[in-house]
């Protein structure tokens, strides 16, 4: 079967998770596999994912470098009221930007919280200057995006309400798919993926070994933008690789 998914890998992306509870261990990082998902199935490949400790000049170097040579970067974490809570200093830092109180950001706090602003909320309206706020699907409190940076907070059920409410911004074009599966070894089947590579250019082809669902077999997927060439990659491949029932 040929499978499609509304979304095509037309853009790239690296995710930077940011805190020092990722990397000590305090707390799993539950943020990227979720962008992971979602970013595919919407048409965006992930070019990397890095997790960074909350230092300033490493976040800030991490930023630059991955804006340069990306479409678009999302992090996640660092956004809150606290001393650690430095993201947003340190993404002013990787565009040589001063870090400004935004007026519509000290409004909503206003609004939110009766009473006079103590210093710790009032950080949370500081952005680098000249950052977009994105309200799309009535958020309360908008995402915060500076040039092609896209700055999410880092817990959980926020950050991936945040992102649905965006999502549409980043959906591709229509992606096929299809795979088989074989119980020959991937040593075995290496010459014919290869030829299947050549023969059908346009079709991006993988091989995957498993070995803790039920029998040892290799899934082979097939990805790409004319179905018609994905089904003729999958019948090519189905007519080579020995299907498992004649290998057990």
């Amino acid at each position: 079967e040929i499978l499609t998914v509304t979304g095509v890998q037309t853009c790239a992306l690296p995710i930077l998770i940011i805190g020092d509870e990722i990397l000590s261990g305090k707390f799993a990082d539950e943020n990227a596999p979720f962008l992971i998902q979602r970013l595919r199935a919407l048409g965006c490949k992930v070019r990397r994912v890095v997790v960074l400790s909350d230092i300033v000049e490493d976040i800030a170097q991490e930023t630059a470098r991955s804006s340069a040579d990306c479409d678009y970067v999302f992090t996640t974490g660092g956004v809150g009221p606290t001393h650690d809570d430095i993201t947003m200093r340190s993404i002013a830092a990787a565009f040589d930007l001063p870090l400004v109180s935004h007026p519509r950001l000290e409004q909503v706090l206003h609004e939110k919280i009766k009473g006079e602003l103590t210093s710790a909320a009032l950080r949370m309206a500081q952005v680098p200057e000249g950052s977009e706020l994105w309200w799309d699907g009535g958020m309360t409190f908008p995402l915060v995006v500076c040039k092609n940076v896209h700055i999410f907070p880092g817990v959980p059920s926020i950050m991936r309400l945040k992102f649905e409410a965006v999502a549409e911004r980043f959906r591709g074009r229509v992606l096929h798919t299809a795979r088989v599966v074989t119980g020959e070894y991937e040593t075995d089947i290496d010459e014919r993926l290869e030829l299947a590579v050549e023969r059908f250019p346009g079709v991006s082809i993988g091989s995957y070994p498993r070995y803790d669902e039920g029998p040892r077999h290799v899934i082979v997927t097939m990805e790409g933008l004319n179905a018609e060439h994905v089904r003729a990659a999958r019948i090519w491949l189905e007519g080579v690789l020995k299907p498992m029932d004649l290998l057990t």
